[in-house]
């Protein structure tokens, strides 16, 4: 096989790149019982909003959806790419099974708990 048939060969079976995406703001509080993200998502609707956790990743992806009237045409744009990509190692700490998200007016905040034997607790001293 010659050199340009074994680069096609190559990369017919390379991994697909990821399309390229902007980096969402995050801001990340952690407490005793586990952590909160806030991700700023402006001009993704919630219906083009996916998250996923597998295995250890969080994954944070959002297609921005702004309309322009058709009789309008841009002129300068800030933001050239059409959608919001992030990814996050999560701890083996946090409990990935109650995950609870909330999305309202581009903000995404995600709620992880810390898994039971990973929370703090108070022990009861008891007197005898």
């Amino acid at each position: 096989m010659n050199e340009t048939a074994n680069k096609t060969a190559d990369q017919a079976t390379a991994a697909p790149r990821p399309e390229a995406a902007l980096l969402p703001p995050v801001d990340v509080i952690e407490d005793a019982n586990g952590i909160t993200l806030h991700a700023d998502l402006p001009g993704v609707p919630k219906d083009k909003l996916h998250l996923q956790v597998e295995a250890d990743t969080l994954t944070i992806e959002g297609e921005v959806s702004l309309a322009m009237p058709e009789d309008m045409e841009s002129t300068h744009a800030e933001v050239s790419l059409p959608r919001y990509r992030r990814v996050f190692s999560l701890s083996k700490e946090l409990d990935t099974e109650k995950v609870a998200a909330e999305f309202d007016q581009g903000v995404l905040k995600l709620r992880i708990p810390k898994v039971a034997h990973a929370q703090p607790r108070k022990i009861e001293i008891r007197v005898e």
